[in-house]
């Protein structure tokens, strides 16, 4: 009786993780008149303070040995810098109206995460994820050609994040305590920068509104919560079921580009998003029988 309830549990931390990563281009659209940059400084900022705070009750002794750790503490510091750059890149493509680009990105990384693993941890492709890795490269110079310019945004997104994930599975570490010391790596200088805007009197908070320094408040709750839910989801049910469910994150920021902020979506587009979708089922169908396979052999 147990296990189904646990079961349950998981499916409803990662569904709360991918709603909410998918929805965030609302938030960001609230704080739209703050330099993207100085967004990113307070997303570091205070995402480093609400984990500390959480360590100090929950973590404390994981992340004292992560810190004492040399190659642990650079390893993470490097990871650090790549996805505050993610963040970064993100925050910008929100607040530049090129969320469908963004979208773009987190479709094509599931599949840069399959090309890393070819490449430099030597795992092998069947047939319909080979198939699914040319149709996502083709729509990649397809959307390029039809762009007009190379789609930096999607292909940063998706490269940042994709080896990012690489670093975390080669880490193996605790998910909250390891990116305590990944913030950690750059807090001191977004609290720098922070401080120096609001005593030059350029920056964002006291400037606008209280609405306005409440959202740069929570900007860390935003960002640490999704990951906690993530990683408790993935504690408690199937990588495949995460693989599958991943994809609600782009949809979602797809549909407010078109149908919210109205981003034009000519047919041109759909060609290209038709050809990662079909991508994305090949290699979906490819995930499930390797998942019904290794069922088998048990």
């Amino acid at each position: 009786m147990n296990q189904p309830t646990e079961t349950s549990k998981g499916y409803l931390y990662a569904l709360l993780s991918f709603l909410s990563w998918g929805l965030l281009p609302i938030f960001w659209k609230g704080i739209k008149m703050v330099p993207a940059f100085e967004i990113l400084a307070h997303r570091i900022f205070w995402s480093f303070l609400f984990l500390l705070i959480w360590i100090l009750f929950k973590k404390r002794k994981e992340v004292h040995n992560l810190l004492l750790d040399r190659k642990k503490r650079n390893s993470l510091f490097f990871a650090g810098i790549l996805v505050s750059s993610n963040w970064g890149v993100y925050i910008y493509a929100v607040n530049s109206d090129r969320i469908m680009e963004a979208s773009l990105g987190y479709y094509i990384n599931p599949l840069v995460s399959v090309f890393l693993g070819i490449l430099l941890l030597g795992e092998k492709l069947d047939r319909l994820k080979q198939l699914a890795l040319v149709l996502a490269s083709a729509a990649v110079l397809y959307f390029t050609i039809d762009y007009g310019r190379f789609p930096y945004i999607a292909l940063y997104l998706a490269l940042s994040f994709g080896f990012y994930g690489l670093m975390k599975k080669r880490q193996g570490l605790e998910a909250m305590s390891a990116l305590t010391i990944e913030t950690l790596s750059l807090a001191p200088l977004a609290a720098l920068f922070i401080g120096y805007k609001v005593l030059d009197g350029s920056g964002s908070l006291f400037m606008h509104s209280w609405q306005i320094d409440t959202l740069l408040l929570f900007t860390g709750i935003i960002t640490t919560l999704p990951l906690y839910w993530f990683s408790r989801g993935a504690q408690k049910i199937p990588l495949t079921s995460i693989g599958f469910m991943q994809y609600i994150t782009p949809t979602i920021m797809l549909i407010l580009a078109v149908m919210v902020y109205k981003e034009p979506f000519p047919h041109e587009k759909i060609i290209a998003f038709g050809m990662i979708w079909l991508a994305l089922g090949f290699y979906s169908i490819a995930m499930w029988k390797n998942a019904r396979n290794s069922y088998r052999s048990i």
